[in-house]
Formats: C-alpha cells, structure tokens, sequence
C-alpha cells in the first residue's frame, strides 16, 4: 500500500477513536447536567477557533487568493459546523443514542450521493459494495437486532438525520478548497465563521453554567472536546481530504461503533461476542472495499484532476 495512503488511513482512524473516546467521556458531562448542549458547541467552536487561529498566525499564514473564497469557507461552516453540531447535540438531547447511533450511519450514504450529483465522482461497483457492507454491519453492531425508533424520538431522529446529511454535504463542498489551499488554511476560516454561526445558539447556556460547581473531571473532558473531539479531528480530516475523495473520509464514521465497542470491553462495559465480532469484520470488509478505488486514484492522480475541475 502507497505510504501516503497508509498516513491517510492512520489519520481517519484517529479521528474515529477520538469521536468513539467522546461518545462515552462526554455522555456522563451531558447526563449530570453540568453544562448544556448549547454552551458545550460555543465552548468548542470558539475554543477550538482560538487554538486555529494561534498556531496559523505564528506558522502557517497563506493568504485567501479571492474575495469569492471567503464565501465558500462561510457555506462550509454552514454545514460543517453550525448545522452539525448544533443539530447533533440537541438531537441527541431529544432521543436515545441506539437510534442517533444508527441514523449516523447514513452520512457515508449522503456523502456518496452528494459526491457523484455535485463532485461528479464515478459511482463503481466497490464503492457500492463497501457502502453496502460498511452500512450493514454497523447497523447490526450499534442495535444487534433490536431497534426502537419510538414516537416521541421521532424530532430528536430527525435533527440527527438533519446533522448526518449537513456532515456529509461539508465532507464534499469543502474538498475543492482543500485542492487550493493547505488544510489548515481552510480549516481555520471555516471555524471563523462558525463561531459567528453558533454564538447566538449558545451564549444564553454558556453563561448559565455555574463553572465553580464542576469537577476536576468535568473540565478534562471538556478539554478533551475542544482539543481531541474538534480541533484535532477536523484537522485530520481536513489533512486526509487532500488526498482522498469525501467517500472515503466519510465512510469512516462505520468504525465508530466498532471502536466505541472496543472501549465499553475494555471498560469492563461491555462484552465481545461473535454476532460483534461477525458485524465488525463486514465493516472492515467495506473499509478494504472503498479504499482500493483511493489507491488507484492516488497513484493515478486521477481524484486530484476531479477536484481540479470541480473547484473551476
């Protein structure tokens, strides 16, 4: 395997831990009610902005080319921040997390959807076929069998499904950014203005939180979420974009919940069986799958000549 795709995939396999590591570090912030949903997005947009917007001004300080540039980078934000998270949190508030976990699953579709009506990308045979391998297992493994999208899930649902497709819209509308200027560039002006985006959702809960009456803990994960849970891994996967297609980046999300599995054994949480270990091997049957079409695009340069297109 190409070295730089090996770096790629290191890449989004750190970014899916570090979202699997969240799911169970921050469940316990959001159920003990020390900070609401709201408060936690503007805490992590602006203090993942900050952390941004240090390290460019003193290492990395490329100028935007064009004025239009800066509107792409706001219709980014859009979806991949303001949207995103918002929805999530408050969705998530709303249901339970099984049926969250498995209406997830369907950002990788809409990636791929989006990525062959807008990004023009060649729908192929194993591409499909990963999806489809990748979609099954991690439905099986996050509900085993026994769903429950209840009646008075159903807005919850939604907004989750509202985030998923928002996730998997920015997963594309950012890739032709990523062929013009370094990842860190890009990602820096769209986090500017979801900070701007997300203020007026979060100010009233951030300034609600009674910040002396938390514990040592609460702080470290909220630590965590601002520098793993966003600044690190969007800027992985901002890196990983230059050189993959957004199929491939968004089909990462079907390790979260093998990895989220992972955890909760090691955590004594949980216990490994073979119906999980069945469904984990199918997503990593899909994984195989969608990332031998990135191979061939990386050693080909053919993924750089769409992106080049696009971005025209």
């Amino acid at each position: 395997m190409d070295k730089k795709l090996v770096k790629v995939h290191l890449a989004l396999f750190t970014v899916n831990l570090i979202y699997a590591i969240n799911y169970v570090v921050a469940s316990k912030l959001m159920k003990d009610n020390y900070i609401q949903p709201f408060a936690i997005i503007l805490l992590r947009v602006w203090g993942a902005t900050l952390l941004f917007w240090l390290l460019r001004r003193f290492v990395i300080r490329e100028k935007v080319q064009k004025v239009s540039d800066y509107f792409r980078f706001a219709y980014c934000a859009l979806f991949g921040v303001i949207i995103n998270q918002l929805l999530f949190f408050k969705g998530l508030s709303m249901t339970v997390p099984i049926d969250a976990s498995i209406i997830l699953t369907s950002s990788p579709i809409v990636v791929l959807i989006v990525s062959v009506l807008v990004a023009k990308e060649k729908l192929t045979i194993l591409k499909a076929a990963g999806i489809l391998f990748g979609a099954t297992g991690a439905i099986m493994l996050i509900g085993g069998g026994d769903f429950s999208f209840k009646g008075e899930n159903t807005f919850g649902n939604l907004l989750v499904f509202i985030n998923a497709s928002s996730y998997g819209i920015y997963l594309v509308v950012v890739k032709p950014l990523m062929r013009r200027y370094q990842a860190y560039t890009v990602i820096s002006w769209v986090f500017l203005f979801g900070c701007i985006g997300v203020f007026p959702f979060g100010i009233r809960e951030f300034t609600q939180v009674d910040w002396a009456a938390m514990p040592a803990w609460a702080y470290l994960t909220l630590a965590f979420i601002v520098v793993g849970v966003t600044y690190l891994a969007y800027l992985l996967n901002a890196w990983a974009l230059q050189f993959v297609n957004s199929t491939m980046v968004g089909f990462y999300i079907y390790l979260q919940p093998v990895l989220t599995s992972i955890i909760a054994v090691l955590a004594a949480q949980d216990e490994i069986t073979p119906k999980k270990v069945a469904f984990s091997l199918l997503i990593f049957v899909g994984v195989f799958l969608v990332s031998r079409e990135n191979a061939t695009e990386i050693k080909t340069g053919k993924g750089d000549e769409k992106e080049e297109m696009v971005a025209k």
